[in-house]
């Protein structure tokens, strides 16, 4: 499935947030979206997901315009992971996970044995079965996330949108959460996903799209967008761009803050 972004104008009313911006994903791409907070992400994403309807321009999924898919459609293409999700009764993992599936199901259907089998499913790619019974808000913030992923994927989505989902973890969860998008990308599914640390986009990308101030953005792959001068003017901070070896001994950029 190809997903273009076609000169899209996203915003509020009468307000535009971003104006004018093309980039387009295929099948196994992870684009990671930078820039600083407040510049238009998420509107991208509202925008993407249906959410919010375009100012100007198109997006299209396989050559169709999303504007005349119904909510429904659009649904069982695009899966969505928010940042944190709080259920309002506490429900355990597995119902949680079930949830993914209301775009399949008819108005007051219930969810049936399929629908339950294909929960367990997406739960046992992500390797988090052991979970399935546990309270959703006992569990850990990372544990809830790769529920949260789960949840989408019960959806059968073609491409995944996922809203900082490295927020508020710890290191070793940051990676945890970034090896699984690595590993689903490789399975067919493309991946869009916003981060705050631009090491993410060089140890899980494909393409990057760094959005700037005044409506400037950049596209490409990440070592060839990502250099210390293009972050600096979309952060305001001294960058330094170093490469290590990974431990298949490829090289792989890292960028440094250079705090004084």
């Amino acid at each position: 499935m190809k997903l273009e972004i076609n000169h899209a104008k996203c915003g509020y009313g009468s307000r535009t947030v971003i104006n004018e911006i093309s980039f387009d994903v295929e099948t196994g791409d992870i684009l990671c979206l930078l820039g600083p907070n407040g510049i238009g992400k998420t509107t991208l994403f509202k925008s993407i997901l249906g959410f919010l309807k375009l100012q100007g321009g198109k997006i299209l999924l396989d050559g169709e315009n999303i504007q005349d898919w119904s909510r429904n459609r659009l649904a069982k293409a695009i899966g969505y992971v928010p940042q944190a999700y709080t259920p309002p009764f506490p429900f355990n993992v597995l119902d949680v996970v079930v949830m993914g599936r209301v775009a399949h199901l008819g108005m007051f259907n219930s969810p049936t044995q399929k629908d339950i089998a294909i929960a367990e499913e997406a739960l046992e790619t992500l390797n988090i079965s052991f979970l399935k019974d546990r309270i959703y808000t006992e569990i850990s913030g990372g544990e809830r996330q790769m529920v949260l992923i789960a949840r989408a994927l019960t959806q059968h989505p073609r491409i995944l949108v996922m809203d900082e989902p490295t927020a508020n973890l710890d290191f070793g969860n940051q990676m945890r959460v970034l090896e699984q998008i690595n590993h689903l990308s490789k399975k067919g599914l493309t991946v869009i996903m916003t981060s705050h640390f631009p090491n993410h986009a060089f140890i899980c990308s494909t393409k990057v799209v760094i959005l700037k101030k005044d409506g400037v953005y950049l596209k490409g792959s990440a070592n060839e967008v990502m250099t210390e001068e293009n972050l600096k003017d979309a952060y305001g901070i001294e960058m330094k761009i170093t490469s290590i070896d990974n431990n298949r001994g490829e090289k792989i950029n890292v960028c440094v803050p250079l705090i004084s």
